[in-house]
């Protein structure tokens, strides 16, 4: 028996494939949503805000991926609201909540009473540190998702792509974008166990833009980000432990070469030359 498949016997290895699993779900759908709307710098802003939580829960001594949820939300809504009310620029306000955050995480760190705790899988991932209450967690948190998506599919697809034509239906933009901001949130700090905070943009993105290459029907573009989320998860995950690299960077960079591969033959393929 090879050394992978012994290592199946063990319940930090099928931890994490079940997480990929997980995984696989919140990025087809959160990130699909997310990807059209171009919303991935505003990602970027709400995984670093959720670093202040991080940092706050280890002062408060509570649970960390709590305190994560909450400022992810928080920083989610605020974000939003700003951008909605047009009050300042996008950009700006995302990078005042990215630096804020983590700012006050590592200040919340440095004053933690006794020895400093180990940030790195929460920054880079470690998918091999899932445990099973955090794929409790995973699984009730992709649930949610999916039944949000079903109930306000059509929705969210107005809101995503074109926010003007939605608006002019009736329908209430603002508290849809905020349902997709909450629902990107919860995402990314289910995520942040298997890729971290830095690298959670890369997984949320690459899966649905290789989806959109793939077909242009919503509803496709979220089976082959699917698929594609479920491939780099678990195939990093053996990278990983085959040549005893870290998790997360071998899923991302595993998604970057299967990324590039799609596009390099979509543009060389003999349809696209028609």
């Amino acid at each position: 028996m090879t050394p992978l498949f012994s290592a199946l016997q063990y319940d930090f290895m099928q931890n994490a494939l079940m997480g990929s699993l997980l995984i696989a779900i919140m990025c087809a759908i959160t990130g699909t949503f997310i990807v059209i709307k171009r919303l991935v710098f505003l990602s970027g802003g709400v995984s670093h805000g959720a670093f202040a939580g991080l940092g706050a829960a280890y002062y408060f001594g509570i649970n960390p991926m709590l305190g994560a949820l909450l400022f992810a939300m928080l920083s989610a809504v605020a974000i939003s609201r700003i951008i909605l009310r047009q009050s300042q620029p996008a950009d700006a306000t995302i990078g005042i909540f990215w630096a804020t955050g983590m700012a006050t995480g590592v200040l919340f760190v440095y004053i933690t009473p006794g020895y400093a705790p180990d940030l790195m899988p929460y920054l880079f991932g470690d998918i091999l540190t899932i445990s099973r209450e955090q794929l409790f967690w995973m699984m009730l948190f992709s649930l949610f998702s999916l039944l949000l998506t079903v109930l306000f599919f059509r929705q969210l697809v107005a809101v995503s792509f074109d926010e003007d034509f939605a608006r002019l239906r009736g329908l209430p933009v603002a508290a849809i974008m905020m349902l997709l901001m909450v629902m990107n949130s919860i995402a990314i700090v289910m995520m942040i166990q298997s890729v971290g905070i830095i690298l959670v943009m890369a997984l949320l993105t690459i899966p649905p833009l290789i989806g959109l290459a793939l077909a242009t029907e919503i509803r496709l573009v979220m089976f082959y980000a699917f698929l594609t989320a479920v491939l780099i998860s678990v195939g990093g995950l053996v990278v990983s432990f085959l040549l005893d690299l870290p998790s997360g960077p071998a899923i991302v960079l595993l998604g970057v070469v299967l990324l590039l591969i799609v596009k390099f033959l979509r543009v060389f393929s003999p349809a696209s030359k028609t």
